[in-house]
């Protein structure tokens, strides 16, 4: 509405135009606002930027008749480039640009979907935009414009001319500085027309912009009128000589005198917007607090003071607004981004599915409680973000993918050393141990698995996605009701029984173990395929445990410590829970290399039965997902049980 007012009083400015001697061709052809969602860091900086951008473009044009000015840093960065027609004198080149600039504000860049625009006049030529466009020649927004009523001539031999006039324009241009004037034909037949290359665009690029008007312009004859709009350059036809041949700076001052008056007035207007801007920010602001106040209550104070808490939008911005080339993956729970915090610190973000608008309070003080939780092979929780339209979580950010992307065909990665895989296994087994047995609240993770371990750059391993389960609101049965973790990796109590120890976590460890060493996925699930803890059962019956070590290490490995990993392996996948080591004492057994208990026979799980005694109930595995998949009564968004000690 605003906008429309100043407009309004802007009207009687474009009634002297009208009325002026000379013609400063200021015709709008067409304006083109950017229709997208805005990538900029702050608006309200962004409109300043703009603003600041429009006055030092006025002066260039009237030094040098164009004009490009950058103002601004990183997304508040706007660039601004502007030019007029090189037949018009001095003075119809001021009155066309100052019109221009007081029509390039309907593209307001305030409003949430506009962050550029571009405004075509006959004389003269305005874009601003959040990236850097100078040098281009050719966009996806370039257009053809036709127009204008009949004729009493031939229509055949006009459309015939105004081709040929085209051609010959985008032929002369490139030779001419960019620019060209002529006219073909006679009589009621003759086409008029002008070519131009904005300044910036030369050589080739000239060639390149002028070309592709030829093969525009060519849906318009017989129209009396055509334009062709693009990025880096202008052609127009008509009936009527448009164009002026005389270049010289003479001119009345009445024509000065409108050039001024337009100028002050988009100066005025640039105040205006201004205040106005100020104004719609500062209103924004404060119903957002007020919303958040809501929300939140008595929490709003100690989340704005906790460390823990970041702001939304300086998340959004780390993660360039969520960009699919900064996603690093999707699990059960949520999507992950690798994010740059303002400080320059590397994060992971991961974005959750679902909305805790109203268990607000229990999710932040969960975070509060996981974020303290420190172990050198446990990824980082830093903290969250409860303020903004969705949940978000950062995590310190791992660097060299996880273990599942080491024994997948479709990545092309070395193959992971011995030493590296004995130093991963050794790793994991401590991060499971200290929150088992160490940390100040009881932990089971419930999905070990190769994508939940991750590698820095050391490729020192790290256990994501742990301690989630009471950042859900669930029911207090649900750890006796549900099912979650990933097929594969489960242990047969859990599976069938529902019921949840520390040593089903052992379970999916050994499962990993053998996964690891042997290099193959466990697909005991995949109709008609072979278990890796059958084989490896049955080696080890033989005594060729080392059998089964992966090909690719081309024997490079100790093949006693290889049999004690796959006979650790072999231990912690035991069908009998209370059989199973803690993991504690697995850590012992991976250092210390004590004697190794016999391990009894491990369940042989398929997609429809467990060989440990009893049958999986009918119907507990409907679908036969990848390996890598989460069966789960909760959509796989619940991926650990926390209890306090």
């Amino acid at each position: 509405m605003s906008k429309n007012c100043v407009l309004l009083l802007l009207l009687p400015l474009f009634f002297l135009v009208k009325t002026a001697h000379s013609d400063p061709r200021a015709t709008e052809a067409a304006l083109m606002c950017t229709n997208e969602t805005a990538l900029m860091a702050d608006r309200q900086t962004f409109v300043a930027n703009f603003l600041a951008t429009m006055d030092a473009v006025t002066p260039q044009i009237a030094v040098q008749r164009y004009a490009a000015v950058v103002n601004g840093t990183g997304n508040n960065t706007v660039y601004a480039f502007g030019e007029c027609m090189k037949d018009l004198s001095k003075q119809d080149c001021d009155v066309c640009f100052a019109q221009c600039k007081t029509q390039i504000l309907r593209c307001l860049p305030f409003q949430k979907a506009t962050r550029g625009g571009r405004l075509f006049y006959d004389g003269c030529y305005l874009r601003y935009d959040d990236f850097n466009f100078f040098n281009q020649s050719l966009s996806a927004q370039d257009t053809s414009v036709c127009g204008g009523t009949g004729f009493g001539g031939n229509q055949s031999v006009f459309k015939d001319n105004a081709l040929r006039l085209v051609r010959n324009l985008s032929f002369v241009a490139p030779k001419n500085d960019g620019f060209s004037v002529g006219f073909v034909g006679q009589g009621n037949e003759t086409v008029y027309g002008l070519a131009q290359c904005w300044e910036f665009v030369n050589g080739s690029a000239c060639e390149e912009c002028l070309a592709d008007t030829v093969v525009r312009i060519g849906s318009c004859p017989p129209k009396a009128e055509g334009r062709v709009l693009n990025a880096g350059c202008y052609l127009r036809y008509s009936t009527q000589k448009f164009y002026s041949n005389n270049t010289s700076t003479a001119g009345n001052g009445g024509r000065r005198g409108l050039a001024i008056i337009l100028a002050v007035t988009s100066a005025v207007f640039a105040v205006v917007l201004s205040i106005f801007s100020v104004a719609f920010f500062t209103r924004k602001k404060i119903l957002k607090r007020r919303k958040e106040k809501k929300q939140l209550g008595p929490l709003l104070a100690t989340v704005n003071k906790s460390q823990l808490n970041f702001s939304y939008e300086v998340l959004e911005r780390a993660t360039n607004y969520f960009h699919d080339s900064n996603k690093l993956g999707q699990g059960g729970s949520g999507s992950v981004y690798k994010g740059v915090l303002p400080d320059g610190k590397v994060v992971a973000i991961k974005r959750l599915f679902f909305n805790t608008r109203q268990w607000v309070d229990h999710f932040f003080n969960e975070v509060n409680l996981i974020s303290g939780i420190h172990h050198k092979n446990l990824v980082k929780l830093l903290g969250c973000s409860i303020t903004g339209p969705e949940s978000l979580l950062v995590y310190e950010y791992v660097p060299n993918q996880s273990l599942h992307d080491y024994f997948t065909v479709k990545n092309n990665v070395e193959p992971l050393r011995w030493e590296l895989r004995y130093k991963i296994i050794l790793g994991t087994a401590e991060g499971l141990a200290y929150l088992h047995e160490e940390s100040k609240v009881r932990i089971i993770h419930r999905d070990i698995k190769l994508s939940n371990i991750l590698l820095d750059e050391d490729f020192m391993p790290k256990i994501g996605d742990f301690g989630l389960a009471r950042l859900f609101p669930e029911d207090k049965t649900h750890i006796s009701t549900a099912i979650a973790g990933t097929l594969g990796y489960m242990a047969p109590e859990y599976v069938v029984r529902g019921k949840l120890t520390e040593k089903a976590d052992v379970y999916s460890f050994g499962v990993l173990v053998i996964e690891v060493v042997c290099g193959k996925r466990n697909n005991c699930y995949i109709p008609n395929s072979v278990s890796i803890l059958h084989m490896a059962w049955d080696l080890y019956g033989t005594g060729r445990l080392c059998s089964a070590v992966d090909p690719l290490l081309e024997g490079k490995f100790e093949e006693e410590e290889a049999s004690r990993l796959l006979q650790i392996g072999l231990l912690c996948v035991q069908a009998s829970a209370e059989l199973r080591p803690a993991m504690s004492l697995v850590v012992k057994m991976l250092i210390e290399n004590p004697e190794i208990p016999q391990p009894t026979q491990p369940p042989f799980l398929n997609s429809g039965s467990a060989e440990f005694g009893r049958q999986i109930p009918s119907g507990t595995f409907n679908t036969l997902p990848d390996s890598n998949n989460t069966h789960s009564s909760r959509n796989s968004m619940t991926q650990s049980w926390i209890e306090p000690r």
